[in-house]
């Protein structure tokens, strides 16, 4: 098996930095886009999909900037974040998504993020 390898994808979004944190942090807001259902415990959240179900702990987090987290099936050294960054020159809330996938599945699983986000951003109204 090749090594994954980090990748990120950026995303405007007309939002302020503390309604979207709330969509990429909490159980009811990722429920609203990420996951059919999702459960918050010991720092760790359960994504259900048609039944099954995958965890994800919570590595670090900070209010309305980010928050990092790790599959628990993955290698320890891979995770996935959503970052809230703002353009100095428009001024405008970018969300940044970082992952890991091995080099040739990149596009597909940007595509597959593409696909969440648009998901995200329709529930938001963007």
């Amino acid at each position: 098996m090749s090594k994954k390898v980090q990748y990120e994808i950026e995303y405007p979004v007309r939002c302020s930095p503390g309604i979207l944190y709330e969509f990429l942090s909490t159980p009811a807001g990722l429920q609203e886009w990420f996951a059919d259902k999702v459960d918050f415990r010991d720092n760790v959240f359960s994504f259900s999909w048609n039944g099954s179900v995958e965890e994800a702990e919570v590595l670090e987090q900070e209010e309305d900037e980010f928050i990092r987290l790790h599959w628990l099936h993955a290698p320890k050294e891979e995770f996935f974040e959503f970052r809230i960054q703002i353009s100095e020159v428009t001024n405008e809330t970018i969300l940044v998504v970082r992952d890991f996938a091995e080099k040739k599945e990149i596009k597909d699983q940007s595509q597959l993020w593409d696909y969440q986000i648009k998901d995200l951003f329709h529930r938001i109204g963007n």
